[in-house]
């Protein structure tokens, strides 16, 4: 908590400053304002696409780049802490995540005379902050887009990378997190969440190719998908209408397999529908349960008179759940052998164990197959994990005793 009236002046006045500012002016605002509250030498960082690096934000673009594999700043974001050094010349130095909600914008870089907890509420303050206006500004801003890309994107990955939710999300009990790559070229892979009261939807969906089309019927799934459920149409009834927008839009040539849930997160049932996708997986203390079976109906797009069927399964508190598209198990090392559901789920668990968080295990997972394939994946590879009372929402905040 902002301690005293310096810590308010800064924050109300980087505030009032950021309505008309653009993104390359930021870190110039948040220095000029964070001097206010004793904290000087500031830099915001910026992970990539796909969260190798951090990348400083600077009014001319990029300036100074930083692994998050290594470094103090990468320890900062990788594990959602506030690190402070020693005193030298500038004083003590800080880094912080940035934190939109649970979703690791990027991390901020700051020097102060002290190391007091007056100094660490001030940065927590002033990062919070930080964060929501670079997430403000980031949608429209090309600047942004450029800075976080280490190399071209395609058009079909232009077309579904706006249409993703923050890809980490948290609340009390609840953690929902996903990942998605090859990040630039993605050409059939989405997934999607959103909360309504105290239910949670999940849709994952894998279209048929690797092209422009098959952003297309990925985007198109994804449209109807929300745009059935905001009228509180059932599962089965959302899958039907994605099955008929898709196949009314082409002429039933293409299609998408996908699941579609909804999550009670008071009660922890679970239902589903399994539109011709690899079904769900359960891990359960600390290993592999079971993949959950459901009588599965042909995919989206062709139209056929089946109608679909939809599941349940009691989940109990401290389970993780798993959808995810067929490009993660079936990642090939160069003999040809698959990464396999065994090693996938053995890696979630193995990392849960460790401590880390949800977003920080599946960043890790993704670097493991993209080494496995030698950094090019065949397919589309996406994950998207729910984890119910198990406590770990705890590591994707800043603690207030970290100093």
């Amino acid at each position: 908590m902002v301690d005293d009236g310096k810590g308010f002046e800064m924050l109300a006045g980087l505030l009032e400053a950021s309505h008309l500012a653009r993104m390359e002016q930021l870190p110039a605002l948040v220095g000029q304002y964070g001097a206010l509250g004793g904290l000087h030498d500031i830099r915001i960082l910026i992970p990539d696409m796909r969260q190798e690096l951090l990348i400083e934000l600077t009014s001319t673009g990029r300036g100074e780049v930083f692994s998050v594999d290594a470094g103090v700043a990468g320890r900062a974001f990788r594990h959602v802490e506030l690190i402070g050094s020693d005193r030298g010349p500038a004083g003590h130095h800080f880094w912080i995540p940035l934190l939109d909600g649970t979703e690791r914008v990027g991390v901020l870089g700051a020097a102060a005379a002290g190391n007091d907890p007056a100094t660490a509420d001030r940065l927590r303050a002033l990062a919070s902050l930080s964060a929501l206006l670079v997430v403000s500004k980031r949608s429209h801003s090309d600047s942004y887009a450029r800075l976080v890309r280490t190399k071209p994107m395609s058009v079909a990955a232009e077309v579904l990378w706006p249409l993703m939710p923050p890809l980490s999300f948290a609340t009390e009990g609840l953690v929902v997190t996903g990942i998605l790559e090859p990040a630039y070229e993605i050409g059939g892979d989405a997934m999607d969440y959103a909360v309504a009261g105290d239910t949670v939807h999940l849709s994952i969906f894998d279209a048929m190719g690797h092209d422009q089309a098959a952003g297309l019927t990925a985007a198109l799934a994804t449209g109807t998908c929300r745009n059935s459920r905001r009228k509180n149409a059932s599962l089965a009834a959302t899958s039907v209408a994605i099955d008929t927008a898709i196949g009314a839009q082409f002429g039933r040539t293409r299609f998408a397999t996908g699941i579609l849930a909804d999550f009670d997160t008071t009660t922890g049932l679970l239902s589903w529908v399994n539109r011709g996708h690899p079904p769900p997986l359960l891990i359960r203390q600390g290993r592999w349960l079971s993949e959950l079976r459901c009588s599965t109906t042909p995919p989206m797009g062709f139209e056929l008179p089946i109608p679909p069927v939809q599941c349940q399964q009691q989940l109990q508190p401290g389970d993780r759940l798993l959808l995810y598209t067929d490009g993660i198990i079936e990642a090939r090392d160069p003999a040809g052998h698959q990464f396999s559901l065994r090693r996938f789920t053995d890696f979630i668990a193995r990392h849960e164990a460790d401590g880390l968080s949800a977003p920080e295990t599946l960043r890790r997972l993704m670097r493991t197959i993209l080494a496995y394939q030698n950094g090019r994946l065949q397919d589309d590879a996406s994950v998207l994990l729910v984890e119910w009372r198990n406590g770990n929402q705890r590591h994707m905040t800043i603690s207030h005793h970290q100093q």
